[in-house]
């Protein structure tokens, strides 16, 4: 398996992959999806066999990171895609000059999931978009 999570330029790509899960799947609206800052965002692709099947994105807002639109395709989960894309995300958080801690709002049943990447959950369970989310961060502060 070739998987390459790498950041990108192909903004039109990670849109794809956003409409295919969070719109057509999720049923998110396009109009939430596509919120107007992506211009302003650090893009991440993954790409198996050359295919891209998951992104994520970053927004930098000192002294945190936000990393945002987490999606894989359905075919491709449970493979390793999500955790390789989580790890790229805090990875180049961890060396963004000012940035202490990375956030982001998990779907609740993605809390696992971010858990075991060391997310700690903070505050109530909130909406956004019509599902069921919970705010975690993870401290990127240096390991004792």
């Amino acid at each position: 398996m070739s998987l390459i999570v790498a950041r990108t330029e192909d903004v039109a790509a990670c849109h794809d992959l956003r409409r295919t899960v969070f719109v057509d799947e999720q049923g998110v609206s396009e109009a939430e999806e596509i919120d107007g800052r992506d211009a302003e965002a650090v893009h991440l692709l993954a790409r198996l066999e050359g295919l891209a099947v998951g992104t994520a994105r970053i927004l930098l807002a000192p002294p945190t990171g936000k990393i945002g639109r987490v999606c894989v395709l359905p075919a491709h989960r449970g493979t390793g895609v999500g955790v390789a894309l989580v790890e790229a995300a805090v990875g180049g958080l961890r060396e963004e000059p000012g940035i202490a801690t990375a956030s982001l709002g998990a779907q609740v049943h993605a809390l696992g999931f971010y858990r075991n990447r060391g997310f700690v959950a903070q505050g109530p369970i909130f909406d956004d978009a019509g599902i069921a989310h919970r705010q975690m961060v993870l401290s990127l502060g240096p390991l004792d």
